[in-house]
Protein backbone atom coordinates (compact mmCIF):
# COMPACT_ATOMS: atom_id res chain seq x y z
CA UNK A 1 0.00 0.00 0.00
CA UNK A 2 1.60 3.31 -1.32
CA UNK A 3 1.89 5.96 1.08
CA UNK A 4 -0.36 9.07 0.86
CA UNK A 5 1.51 12.11 -0.77
CA UNK A 6 1.27 15.60 1.32
CA UNK A 7 2.27 18.86 -0.37
CA UNK A 8 3.25 21.57 1.90
CA UNK A 9 3.11 25.19 0.52
CA UNK A 10 4.83 27.33 3.26
CA UNK A 11 7.65 29.88 3.25
CA UNK A 12 8.50 30.04 7.06
CA UNK A 13 11.55 27.55 7.48
CA UNK A 14 10.77 26.43 11.04
CA UNK A 15 7.01 25.63 9.84
CA UNK A 16 7.43 23.80 6.80
CA UNK A 17 10.32 21.67 8.60
CA UNK A 18 8.07 21.08 11.38
CA UNK A 19 5.41 20.26 9.34
CA UNK A 20 7.70 17.70 7.34
CA UNK A 21 9.14 15.98 10.23
CA UNK A 22 5.29 16.23 11.10
CA UNK A 23 3.78 14.24 8.82
CA UNK A 24 6.63 12.20 7.70
CA UNK A 25 6.41 10.21 11.40
CA UNK A 26 2.90 9.72 10.78
CA UNK A 27 3.79 7.99 7.64
CA UNK A 28 3.17 10.73 5.00
CA UNK A 29 5.38 11.09 1.70
CA UNK A 30 5.87 14.78 2.12
CA UNK A 31 7.18 16.87 -0.27
CA UNK A 32 7.46 21.30 0.34
CA UNK A 33 7.68 24.18 -1.51
CA UNK A 34 8.95 27.61 0.47
CA UNK A 35 7.59 30.39 -2.29
CA UNK A 36 4.24 30.65 -4.34
CA UNK A 37 5.52 29.42 -7.66
CA UNK A 38 7.35 26.77 -6.73
CA UNK A 39 4.25 25.62 -5.13
CA UNK A 40 2.05 26.06 -8.24
CA UNK A 41 4.39 24.36 -9.68
CA UNK A 42 4.54 21.41 -7.91
CA UNK A 43 0.49 21.57 -6.80
CA UNK A 44 -0.40 22.00 -10.84
CA UNK A 45 1.77 18.35 -11.13
CA UNK A 46 -1.18 16.69 -9.49
CA UNK A 47 0.54 14.08 -7.92
CA UNK A 48 -0.50 15.12 -4.42
CA UNK A 49 -3.38 13.63 -1.94
CA UNK A 50 -3.71 16.81 -0.22
CA UNK A 51 -1.73 19.81 -0.36
CA UNK A 52 -1.53 21.91 3.35
CA UNK A 53 -1.25 25.47 1.73
CA UNK A 54 -0.17 28.66 3.57
CA UNK A 55 -1.51 32.18 2.32
CA UNK A 56 0.95 34.50 2.56
CA UNK A 57 3.65 33.78 0.26
CA UNK A 58 6.51 35.31 -1.93
CA UNK A 59 6.00 35.42 -5.06
CA UNK A 60 1.96 34.14 -5.57
CA UNK A 61 -0.09 34.40 -2.47
CA UNK A 62 -1.97 30.86 -0.95
CA UNK A 63 -5.51 32.44 -2.76
CA UNK A 64 -3.77 32.34 -5.94
CA UNK A 65 -2.21 29.18 -5.87
CA UNK A 66 -6.11 27.41 -4.96
CA UNK A 67 -7.59 29.40 -7.66
CA UNK A 68 -4.97 27.94 -10.46
CA UNK A 69 -5.38 25.02 -8.80
CA UNK A 70 -9.37 24.69 -8.68
CA UNK A 71 -9.21 25.77 -12.80
CA UNK A 72 -7.81 22.56 -13.41
CA UNK A 73 -8.89 19.82 -10.73
CA UNK A 74 -12.05 20.99 -8.37
CA UNK A 75 -11.26 17.22 -6.67
CA UNK A 76 -7.36 18.10 -5.61
CA UNK A 77 -8.23 18.23 -1.51
CA UNK A 78 -6.89 21.87 -0.21
CA UNK A 79 -6.06 22.84 3.49
CA UNK A 80 -5.70 26.24 3.80
CA UNK A 81 -3.53 27.80 6.83
CA UNK A 82 -4.54 30.90 8.04
CA UNK A 83 -4.13 33.70 10.41
CA UNK A 84 -6.40 33.20 13.74
CA UNK A 85 -7.73 36.46 13.38
CA UNK A 86 -8.52 36.88 9.66
CA UNK A 87 -11.69 35.82 8.98
CA UNK A 88 -11.84 37.86 5.64
CA UNK A 89 -8.96 35.22 4.50
CA UNK A 90 -10.87 32.18 5.91
CA UNK A 91 -14.28 33.11 4.02
CA UNK A 92 -12.12 34.08 0.72
CA UNK A 93 -10.21 30.57 0.61
CA UNK A 94 -13.34 28.69 0.98
CA UNK A 95 -14.71 31.04 -1.49
CA UNK A 96 -12.24 29.95 -3.67
CA UNK A 97 -12.41 25.78 -3.32
CA UNK A 98 -10.46 24.69 -0.20
CA UNK A 99 -12.03 22.30 2.12
CA UNK A 100 -11.23 23.44 4.80
CA UNK A 101 -8.82 25.38 7.13
CA UNK A 102 -6.75 25.69 9.76
CA UNK A 103 -5.84 29.18 12.02
CA UNK A 104 -2.01 29.78 13.22
CA UNK A 105 -1.20 29.20 15.56
CA UNK A 106 -2.65 25.86 15.29
CA UNK A 107 -1.89 22.66 17.32
CA UNK A 108 -0.02 19.71 16.04
CA UNK A 109 -2.86 17.15 17.25
CA UNK A 110 -5.91 19.67 15.24
CA UNK A 111 -4.01 19.79 12.31
CA UNK A 112 -3.09 16.05 11.58
CA UNK A 113 -6.62 14.88 12.83
CA UNK A 114 -8.36 17.84 10.17
CA UNK A 115 -5.83 16.16 7.21
CA UNK A 116 -6.98 13.13 7.94
CA UNK A 117 -10.77 13.78 8.50
CA UNK A 118 -10.17 15.62 4.20
CA UNK A 119 -8.34 12.29 3.06
CA UNK A 120 -10.41 9.72 4.72
CA UNK A 121 -13.97 11.02 3.15
CA UNK A 122 -12.03 11.68 -0.70
CA UNK A 123 -14.22 10.10 -3.07
CA UNK A 124 -17.32 10.40 -1.11
CA UNK A 125 -19.73 10.51 -3.65
CA UNK A 126 -18.99 7.08 -5.48
CA UNK A 127 -22.21 5.50 -4.15
CA UNK A 128 -24.46 8.99 -4.31
CA UNK A 129 -26.60 9.69 -7.12
CA UNK A 130 -25.18 11.01 -10.32
CA UNK A 131 -27.70 13.36 -11.20
CA UNK A 132 -29.80 15.55 -8.78
CA UNK A 133 -32.35 18.47 -10.01
CA UNK A 134 -32.95 21.84 -8.07
CA UNK A 135 -35.28 23.43 -9.97
CA UNK A 136 -33.66 24.61 -13.60
CA UNK A 137 -30.37 23.64 -12.18
CA UNK A 138 -29.11 19.92 -13.30
CA UNK A 139 -26.11 18.76 -11.43
CA UNK A 140 -23.56 15.78 -12.99
CA UNK A 141 -21.96 14.67 -9.45
CA UNK A 142 -19.57 12.83 -10.89
CA UNK A 143 -18.30 15.50 -13.30
CA UNK A 144 -18.65 18.02 -10.72
CA UNK A 145 -20.42 20.52 -12.35
CA UNK A 146 -24.11 22.70 -12.85
CA UNK A 147 -26.11 23.32 -16.03
CA UNK A 148 -28.49 25.98 -15.88
CA UNK A 149 -29.61 26.32 -19.37
CA UNK A 150 -26.72 27.34 -21.57
CA UNK A 151 -24.64 28.36 -18.11
CA UNK A 152 -22.49 25.97 -16.90
CA UNK A 153 -21.59 26.04 -13.01
CA UNK A 154 -18.03 24.11 -11.77
CA UNK A 155 -18.56 22.75 -8.04
CA UNK A 156 -15.88 21.41 -5.74
CA UNK A 157 -15.84 18.16 -4.76
CA UNK A 158 -16.36 19.06 -1.21
CA UNK A 159 -19.30 21.34 -2.47
CA UNK A 160 -21.00 18.10 -4.19
CA UNK A 161 -20.28 15.81 -1.11
CA UNK A 162 -21.89 18.43 1.13
CA UNK A 163 -25.34 18.18 -1.81
CA UNK A 164 -25.40 14.50 -1.74
CA UNK A 165 -25.60 13.89 1.37
CA UNK A 166 -28.26 16.47 2.38
CA UNK A 167 -30.25 14.79 -0.89
CA UNK A 168 -30.06 11.35 0.43
CA UNK A 169 -31.22 12.60 3.84
CA UNK A 170 -33.96 15.41 2.13
CA UNK A 171 -36.54 13.90 4.17
CA UNK A 172 -35.08 15.93 7.67
CA UNK A 173 -33.03 18.41 7.99
CA UNK A 174 -29.23 17.71 8.75
CA UNK A 175 -27.32 19.27 11.94
CA UNK A 176 -24.20 21.39 11.20
CA UNK A 177 -22.57 18.68 13.56
CA UNK A 178 -23.37 16.10 11.60
CA UNK A 179 -22.16 17.44 8.45
CA UNK A 180 -18.80 17.85 10.17
CA UNK A 181 -18.81 13.84 10.64
CA UNK A 182 -19.99 13.07 7.95
CA UNK A 183 -18.74 14.81 5.31
CA UNK A 184 -15.50 16.13 6.92
CA UNK A 185 -15.07 13.03 8.45
CA UNK A 186 -14.45 14.73 11.91
CA UNK A 187 -15.41 12.60 14.92
CA UNK A 188 -18.74 13.98 16.78
CA UNK A 189 -16.55 14.44 20.20
CA UNK A 190 -13.65 15.84 18.90
CA UNK A 191 -14.29 19.28 19.81
CA UNK A 192 -13.16 21.16 16.47
CA UNK A 193 -14.08 25.26 16.35
CA UNK A 194 -14.63 25.77 12.41
CA UNK A 195 -16.49 27.79 10.31
CA UNK A 196 -16.02 25.47 7.06
CA UNK A 197 -19.98 24.53 6.94
CA UNK A 198 -21.60 27.68 7.26
CA UNK A 199 -18.99 29.28 4.61
CA UNK A 200 -19.61 26.63 2.53
CA UNK A 201 -23.56 26.38 2.85
CA UNK A 202 -23.71 30.44 1.95
CA UNK A 203 -21.25 29.56 -1.11
CA UNK A 204 -23.70 26.76 -2.72
CA UNK A 205 -26.79 29.02 -2.04
CA UNK A 206 -24.73 31.62 -4.38
CA UNK A 207 -24.54 28.95 -7.10
CA UNK A 208 -27.59 26.87 -6.99
CA UNK A 209 -30.30 29.52 -5.50
CA UNK A 210 -31.72 31.52 -7.97
CA UNK A 211 -32.00 34.47 -5.09
CA UNK A 212 -29.22 33.61 -2.46
CA UNK A 213 -31.33 35.96 0.51
CA UNK A 214 -34.22 34.12 -0.49
CA UNK A 215 -33.05 30.23 -0.43
CA UNK A 216 -35.52 27.77 -2.36
CA UNK A 217 -34.15 24.96 -2.28
CA UNK A 218 -30.91 24.73 0.33
CA UNK A 219 -32.78 25.66 3.38
CA UNK A 220 -32.18 26.43 7.06
CA UNK A 221 -34.29 25.00 9.58
CA UNK A 222 -33.93 27.28 12.86
CA UNK A 223 -32.49 24.92 15.80
CA UNK A 224 -31.87 22.05 13.84
CA UNK A 225 -29.72 22.27 10.56
CA UNK A 226 -29.93 22.46 7.10
CA UNK A 227 -32.44 20.67 4.29
CA UNK A 228 -32.12 20.39 0.56
CA UNK A 229 -35.42 20.21 -1.39
CA UNK A 230 -34.59 18.19 -4.37
CA UNK A 231 -36.79 17.31 -7.08
CA UNK A 232 -38.32 14.01 -7.99
CA UNK A 233 -36.52 12.25 -10.73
Amino acid sequence: MRKQRLLIIEDEEPIRVGLEDLFVYHGFEVDSAADGPGGLAKALTGRFDLILLDIMLPGLNGFAICDRVRAVDRAQPIIMLTARTADADIIQGLRLGADDYVSKPFSVTELVLRVQAVLRRRGATSDAAERLQLGDLELDTVNLRGRRGAEEIPFTRREIEILCYLAAHAERPVSREELLNKVWGYARDCGLETRTVDIHIAKLRRKIEPDSAKPCHLLTVRGAGYRLQVDPA
